[in-house]
This record gives structure tokens, sequence and C-alpha cells, in this order.
């Protein structure tokens, strides 16, 4: 008997579990799976309805009585950074963001296991492992990237890198429409550098500079106090019933 493979993707849903940015809440997920030649055209499609990626899985919220999460787009050609981002900027001028193809490495999971620790202890990521990390780079069928930023050093102008320590690190997929921040962490002993701001407005910059009007964030948590920095950049759009709109 002849199989006729779907093209079409089948989409789950998730049992409820505790919601953790809002307490006494449950959430519920919907998600597919992104492999094959259409990963990166189907990528783009849930990105701009909503979705987000998580290795080769996108999901969206799905809860019964909350809609609290709101996907966020900033609109890279219109962004003007306020003056404590371009502080920000300033304070950073030292810095330099290389992108290379998704590869991870002890250096970055050295970084990212002291991000948990100080930011997310109790977090749902707290226990992976440097095999957990290493597939959360790696497990794309997109175009994705890894942005990892270190001090200027002299020849920098010239390799595009930079030297010394690793500060930050980006995972970025590279949509038809923008960039997508997928997740970022960072040297929390470096506070004063302000270096999630500082890589979120590098990211609108590389979006500008490629032509590409969006850069996506993710979920804005109504509520919820980390999720608050989200809507600090303007102009941006959310996606309620009737499309990306701009807040009013």
């Amino acid at each position: 008997m002849t199989q006729h493979q779907s093209q079409s993707p089948q989409f789950f849903l998730t049992a409820p579990s505790p919601c953790p940015y809002l307490e006494g809440k449950f959430e519920r997920k919907v998600f597919t799976h992104l492999v094959g030649d259409k990963a990166p055209e189907m990528n783009d499609l849930l990105t701009q309805g909503g979705f987000r990626r998580s290795q080769n899985i996108a999901y969206r919220p799905a809860c019964e009585n909350c809609r609290a999460c709101v996907s966020v787009r900033i609109l890279a050609e219109e962004f003007r950074p306020t003056r404590n981002m371009k502080r920000v900027m300033q304070r950073n001028d030292d810095l330099i963001g290389f992108e290379h193809p998704a590869e991870p490495s002890t250096e970055q999971y050295s970084l990212f296991r002291k991000y948990l620790d100080s930011r997310h202890r109790k977090g749902g990521m707290s226990d992976m492992t440097v095999l957990d990390y290493a597939m959360m780079v790696e497990d794309s069928h997109v175009n994705t990237n890894v942005v990892e930023y270190r001090r200027r050093g002299p020849d920098s102008f010239m390799s595009g890198q930079g030297t010394g320590d690793l500060l930050a690190v980006a995972l970025t997929d590279r949509m038809s429409d923008g960039l997508s921040m997928v997740y970022s962490f960072f040297d929390t002993e470096a506070a004063d550098r302000s270096l999630g701001t500082y890589m979120i407005v590098d990211h609108i910059a590389r979006a500008r500079a490629a032509g590409l009007p969006h850069v996506y964030l993710g979920y804005w948590v109504q509520g919820s106090q980390k999720m608050e920095y989200k809507i600090r950049f303007k102009p941006q759009e959310h996606l309620g019933p009737k499309g990306w709109q701009r807040p009013e």
C-alpha cells in the first residue's frame, strides 16, 4: 500500500502545568515539529502567527482562561533609542558581536550556567546539562546563528571578532521578515553594562542593516515583572485578534 506523507503540520496540546510567569495560573501550549525542507518557511509563518521556536518545536500559549501572553515585534526601521538606551550603547562601545553558525561551546555553556544560577535558579531550564544546551543550539532545521559578544581587540576591524572573555550570547533565527531572538544570556556580574538591553538594540541595528523590518521578542506577559522590559522598545506591534497592530 502506498503511503502519502502529509505536508501539513500536525499540532498537539500539552496538559495543564503551573504558569512560570503568573502565580496561581496554569498554562497549556499548542505545538508542532519544525523538521524537513519546509521548516524555514513554516517557522516564518508560525512566528508571524505568534509561535516561538525551541529546538525543533514551534509552540504558542493555548491557555483556557488567560490571554496575558502577547506576541511582540519591534519595528526596526522606525525604532529610536531612548536616552537610557543610548547610554547603554555608549557603555558597551568596547564590545563587538560576532555572528557564526549555531555551534555550542564549553565557554558558552559556562556563561549559560552562571546566568541560570543567577537569574533563573528555580526556572524550567535550571537543570539543563551541557548536552541539553548543545541540543538547544544545534537542534534546528531553520536559519539559526549564534552572536557572541566580546571586547574589541586590535584586529577586530579586520576579523569582525572580539577578544577576551565571552560576555553575552544570543541565539537568533533569521527569517524572511526579521530576526527572532530565540534565547539570550549574559554575564550577570557585569550588571552596569545592561547587556540584555544592549543585545536587543544591537539586533535592531542588525535587522535594519539587513533590510529586515522586524525583531521578534517573543511574549510580553502582562502582570509579569520580568517580562516588562519587552515593551520599552518602541515602536512595536502586538499580535491580537485583528492581527499585528500597534498598541494604543
